[in-house]
């Protein structure tokens, strides 16, 4: 698959190139595309690319060397006792060929699980030795990143002039990464793949559509993805072995902290750390209600966040043994039985992703700008899907998300008559109610039914898309 998108990433690094130097820090989780934008920022500028292994030091210095080699003649036929050796003749040869980088070092905690030392020579390199070198380091592991780079006592810290946290691609690419599409089969694109590249790459081309690509790539235990979370897990630095019981709880329908806990048979007050973890995996996010701070509530949620994971621990996690024996046809069945939940949480996703990008070519854009949705719920009341205030503040926006084809007038009918959640407004806010379904029986005069307003997948797919 081509490369796609990352033009803000990318347009933040050649400024780097631009500077004549500096340091960028680049992070995120496995699969989400940060080797591939940092190897055509490397192509583009004629740079060097490395990427660290598990292997000894030695290996991994001669491994480096012979990359640096590839611009600085003669740099791979030395053996460097130790990284401060290497990196000193590396900025010296480097100022004497006039060349100015990019460097990379990808997957830079491998490296410093076998030098322990390389954060405190790294630190001294890009203050006293590496001036006019554009120098990139990059990983996996945001717990390590953390450590060696982005917290206040990390020997890195403050020295980057760009800290880049790479994060899933956007919905709107997925048609012209994966040949167009209705706005239904994009759902079941998203629902499937989330916003991964990898997994994109790896159902593209494969036909029968996207449950096909699942069944062959993620049910089969032959698939390069029947195991993926576990490989996730695994790869992470140190390993993240002890949150995978709380990810089959999460993953299983436990959101709040006391469920979690209540099936690991562990105090909730144990849980605090492991949860941080996954979040920082990007695998389990945390959701508050509409209107309740950030900090400080304890009316919070915590769900899988990426939709590949949800799918997986939905259908393949707890029918593994089924799954080894299965025939094509009982693989269908199992992922029949979650589809329509997953399909639905998924349009949900969209749905509060998407709002913010409505333009004005909309009913509900010509109300907006609208600031980044939530859920709300309070104890036994109505929950709504979706939430939000518009930017001016004189609206607030009530949507109910339906991802099958209901009947439009009376789920609009419906929706009028509904009481707002009882949360202050504020004097003079209006409130305004939308129906957001993937594909309506009718398109809506104006889109509007009966006061509600009606959002369909084709408004968020062109909103998406910049159209």
């Amino acid at each position: 698959m081509r490369f796609l998108d990352r033009r803000a990433e990318l347009e933040r690094l050649d400024g780097l190139v631009a500077r004549g130097g500096g340091l960028a820090v680049v992070y995120g989780r496995r699969r989400i595309g940060k080797t591939r934008l940092l190897v055509e920022w490397v192509r583009k500028h004629g740079g060097v690319y490395t990427v660290a292994d598990r292997s000894a030091p030695d290996v991994q210095r001669r491994y480096f060397a012979d990359a640096v080699g590839t611009r600085l003649s003669g740099f791979g036929e030395v053996e460097y006792r130790d990284w401060r050796t290497l990196l000193t003749r590396l900025a010296r040869e480097a100022a004497l060929a006039g060349w100015t980088g990019p460097l990379v070092f990808d997957e830079l905690p491998y490296l410093v699980l076998g030098s322990p030392e390389l954060p405190a020579i790294l630190q001294r390199w890009v203050d006293h030795e590496a001036a006019g070198l554009v120098v990139a380091l990059a990983g996996s592991s945001q717990h390590m990143m953390q450590g060696l780079a982005l917290s206040g006592d990390a020997p890195l810290y403050g020295r980057a002039r760009e800290i880049l946290e790479i994060g899933p691609l956007p919905p709107g690419l997925l048609r012209e990464a994966l040949g167009g599409g209705s706005a239904r089969e994009i759902l079941e694109r998203w629902t499937a793949w989330g916003g991964v590249p990898r997994y994109w790459e790896l159902a593209d081309g494969i036909g029968g559509g996207t449950v096909a690509a699942i069944d062959r790539l993620v049910l089969d235990p032959l698939g390069p993805l029947h195991r993926e979370p576990d490989r996730l897990i695994v790869e992470d630095l140190p390993p993240a072995i002890e949150v995978r019981p709380l990810l089959d709880a999460v993953g299983a329908g436990a959101h709040r902290v006391s469920e979690i806990a209540g099936r690991l048979g562990r105090p909730a007050t144990s849980l605090g750390r492991p949860i941080q973890r996954l979040q920082g995996m990007g695998l389990v996010r945390r959701e508050v209600p509409f209107g309740e701070p950030e900090r400080g509530t304890k009316r919070s949620l915590y769900r899988i966040a990426d939709p590949f994971t949800r799918l997986w621990f939905r259908v393949v996690a707890p029918h593994r043994a089924q799954l080894a024996v299965a025939t094509p046809e009982g693989r269908a069945a199992l992922l029949a039985r979650a589809w329509p939940a997953l399909l639905g949480e998924a349009w949900e996703d969209l749905c509060r992703l998407l709002t913010p990008a409505l333009g004005g070519d909309s009913a509900l854009g010509r109300l907006g700008p609208w600031e980044p949705p939530s859920r709300w719920w309070r104890g036994r009341e109505a929950e709504w899907d979706l939430v939000a205030r518009s930017a001016d503040g004189r609206r607030v926006l009530f949507g109910e998300v339906k991802v099958g084809t209901p009947s439009l007038g009376a789920e609009a009918a419906a929706l009028a008559k509904r009481p707002p959640p009882n949360i202050a407004l504020g004097s003079g806010v209006k409130p305004v109610r939308a129906l957001f379904l993937v594909d309506p029986e009718v398109a809506a005069p104006r889109g509007e039914v009966g006061g509600v307003l009606v959002v369909s997948g084709e408004d968020l797919m062109r909103a998406a898309e910049g159209g």
